[in-house]
């Protein structure tokens, strides 16, 4: 089965011996992707809705894993059973994700890795994540059709971070490279035209804009 980049970097960065709760898995690719690596992984594969867990269920009989990859309805960490050691959540928006973990803040105190790769509002989840039990481990970008994407590992433990950690990341900072020059040449661009379209009594929204701008020009220029 074909996965794409983003999946298979994700699948590249989880542990030996882990036992991982996917949430939101689609049609269960990556988990499939985990335990064919033969590095001794099992998965539990959740999703809210019955067609991706219908379709996860073909893809997992096809391949001959029910043995190794459980599936399983339900809402986010509902579906977490005491097992599991990593918990993934790809492909959605970082308020969702920051939902997701608020609605179950005793299932996150027992997980000791989250690979978290959100669409938006990266900054966001770092913050609630650090400030609940976990520091940033790893960060990757990885370039999937055009798009770029983060994806961060966070470990149970506590770092303090900057300002400018949060909002760039703190390994990233470190290992720069052109996927972060390119994805931050992105970031630039869409906050010069936001700044040309937000109305003058948006005044906090084009303060923050304008202060952000400046930490990307001054990383990326540098």
């Amino acid at each position: 089965m074909k996965i794409n980049a983003r999946l298979k970097t994700i699948g590249d960065l989880v542990e030996a011996n882990s036992f991982c709760l996917d949430i939101g898995c689609d049609h269960a690719l990556l988990d499939i992707y985990l335990v064919k690596r033969q590095k001794n992984i099992k998965a539990i594969a959740s999703d809210i809705a019955k067609g991706p867990v219908e379709q996860a269920k073909n893809n997992i009989k096809k391949e001959r894993l029910e043995k190794e990859i459980e599936v399983r309805l339900g809402d986010g960490l509902s579906t977490y059973s005491k097992e599991i050691n990593t918990i993934i959540i790809s492909g959605m928006g970082g308020k969702n994700i920051i939902g997701i973990c608020k609605n179950h803040p005793k299932v996150l105190k027992k997980v000791n890795t989250l690979i978290i790769s959100p669409n938006n509002y990266q900054e966001d989840v770092k913050k609630y994540l650090c400030k609940n039990g976990f520091y940033i481990n790893n960060e990757e970008f990885v370039k999937d059709n055009h798009f770029i994407y983060q994806i961060i590992i966070f470990k149970r433990g506590k770092k303090k971070y900057t300002k400018r950690e949060y909002f760039f990341g703190p390994i990233f900072l470190i290992k720069k490279g052109p996927l972060f020059r390119e994805y931050y040449e992105k970031e630039k661009k869409s906050r010069e035209i936001l700044l040309t379209l937000l109305p003058k009594n948006y005044r906090y929204k084009r303060y923050k804009t304008k202060k952000e701008l400046e930490m990307i020009k001054k990383e990326i220029e540098d």
